[in-house]
């Protein structure tokens, strides 16, 4: 796969702001993303379905003693570090606009 890739052309068709730093990243990290790509299409695996009487079953199995909705509420939460309400309080991951 020795061929350059153009990280710069491919962000802008992409319509992707890449900073400089990132596309130094880029252009070195690309390559090996389409080597393993490459890769990946080479394998080969079987296409077709299981078909019945194959071995495979479903190994679900019945729910023999369910509680009851909201038995263990209280529990849960008087151990979660932070609540607000009837609701645990988490750290905001994703920001929003």
């Amino acid at each position: 796969m020795g061929d350059k890739v153009d990280v710069a052309a491919l962000a802008k068709l992409s319509r992707l702001e890449v900073s400089a730093e990132e596309l130094r990243a880029l252009e070195k990290e690309i390559p090996d993303i389409l080597s393993f790509v490459e890769t990946i299409k080479e394998a080969h695996g079987s296409t077709s379905s299981p078909r019945a009487g194959s071995g495979l079953q479903n190994v679900m199995r019945e729910d023999g003693e369910p509680h009851e909705s909201g038995k263990y509420t209280k529990e849960l939460l008087d151990a979660a570090p932070a609540r607000e309400g009837d609701r645990i309080l988490v750290k905001q991951v994703i920001k929003r606009k």
